[in-house]
């Protein structure tokens, strides 16, 4: 299962369903556009650390970009982006998903939600 962005951010600010969540789930991934959001919402070295901590002591495997991602990326941006709002990110973290056959874990279901190819879990914090 490939976490999105916002169900670290729960996990982050206490939200004990989202750590439950994490904690069973035996296999764990996150796109490298989460894992930079992650960093970038850092204020300093010391949370960089804490987030790379956790990342690699929950055993996260960071699914890096790659030419099928990007172009299956930017297909759902010209499909999806006018009429639905789709946003760059959200089309890399949903092609990372479906080009790595997983299904993607999110608070944001609308934000997916026009992907036909992609699987979603919705978490309700």
């Amino acid at each position: 299962m490939i976490f999105d962005t916002d169900i670290f951010i729960w996990v982050q600010r206490g939200n004990e369903r989202a750590a439950r969540l994490m904690e069973k789930t035996e296999k764990r991934y996150l796109s490298i556009l989460t894992y930079m959001e992650l960093l970038q919402a850092a204020h300093n070295k010391r949370q960089h650390s804490y987030i790379k901590d956790f990342i690699s002591g929950f055993g996260f495997v960071v699914l890096p970009l790659s030419e099928n991602i990007g172009h299956r990326a930017s297909i759902y941006i010209e499909e999806y982006s006018i009429n639905s709002g789709l946003r760059a990110g959200d089309a890399i973290i949903a092609a990372t998903a479906v080009e790595n056959n997983l299904s993607l874990v999110t608070g944001n279901g609308k934000h997916f939600k026009p992907i036909k190819d992609l699987q979603t879990i919705i978490f309700r914090p």
